[in-house]
């Protein structure tokens, strides 16, 4: 999958196995992409993640509760 989009939200699995669905932000200034967990309404960077993660595809379907 190419880079995320900003202002689109997406499904994320992470190595546990847990889906959650993310909003990007963007990139700001120096380059860093900032991300909105959608449940917890935290943001947070990818340099900051100390977890590893994947973009299962972009959440088109809005609302409702990832799939498991």
């Amino acid at each position: 999958m190419d880079a995320a989009a900003a202002n689109r939200t997406y499904l994320i699995e992470l190595c546990s196995g847990e889906r959650r669905r993310w909003r990007c932000l963007g990139a700001d200034a120096r380059g860093q992409v900032w991300w909105r967990d959608l449940e917890s309404g935290l943001e947070f960077n990818e340099d900051s993640l100390m977890y590893a993660w994947r973009i299962v595809g972009p959440d088109d379907a809005g609302g409702g509760p990832p799939a498991d």
